[in-house]
């Protein structure tokens, strides 16, 4: 349900369970957690899904056998900031709950224009993992953070761009194809320059 294009210096990571909605089990969030850590030997990595959706966050099932408040969801955002390379959210559509964090946890997101943004845990009886509120208002604000995880707001693509939610939104066919245009630079750059450069960003 992960599939890992390791393509020369760029991985491309894939959400690969389209008729869940890419919907997220204990063993895609430990294989993604996995990937991540292997991938501090990759110059830049692409987090992106099939289908219509990029996640729908836990599935459901899960979700209440305990999967809502497992470390699990904190040690794969922690392992994507970790990166040293850069690393890109190709947001092939709508994203959601839990997913957040990880594309969160990216240097940078592009999103198609049909994608929608919220994260509705407050109704669900939970709360957010501990990293994504900050890292969301850093992005965007406490107020807007505090519309989309207390006023369960659900925003477009446009909203979101306007926020700084995402950072560019391009068409489907050309999404993974502008995201590794934009790991170009980093890529044919000198390691510990461009490490540097993502350090001195913060």
């Amino acid at each position: 349900m992960i599939t890992l294009d390791r393509e020369s210096d760029v991985w491309t990571v894939t959400l690969n369970r389209p008729d869940k909605a890419n919907a997220l089990t204990e063993e895609m969030l430990t294989e993604l957690r996995d990937v991540m850590h292997a991938a501090a030997d990759a110059r830049a990595v692409i987090l992106t899904g099939t289908g219509k959706v990029f996640s729908a966050g836990a599935d459901l099932d899960a979700a209440r056998a305990g999967l809502a408040t497992s470390p699990l969801w904190e040690e794969l955002s922690t392992a994507v900031a970790a990166l040293p390379g850069l690393s890109i959210a190709a947001l092939n559509g709508t994203l959601a709950g839990g997913a957040m964090g990880m594309a969160l946890a990216c240097d940078m997101r592009i999103s198609v224009a049909t994608a929608r943004f919220f994260y509705p845990v407050m109704k669900l009886g939970f709360l957010p993992q501990p990293s994504d509120p900050k890292r969301m208002a850093a992005l965007i604000g406490p107020a807007r953070t505090k519309l989309i995880l207390m006023g369960g707001q659900k925003i477009d693509a446009e909203e979101a761009l306007r926020f700084g939610l995402i950072d560019r939104i391009v068409p489907p066919e050309d999404l993974i194809t502008q995201a590794l245009a934009l790991t170009v630079d980093t890529v044919a750059a000198q390691p510990d320059l461009a490490g540097q450069i993502k350090d001195m960003c913060g």
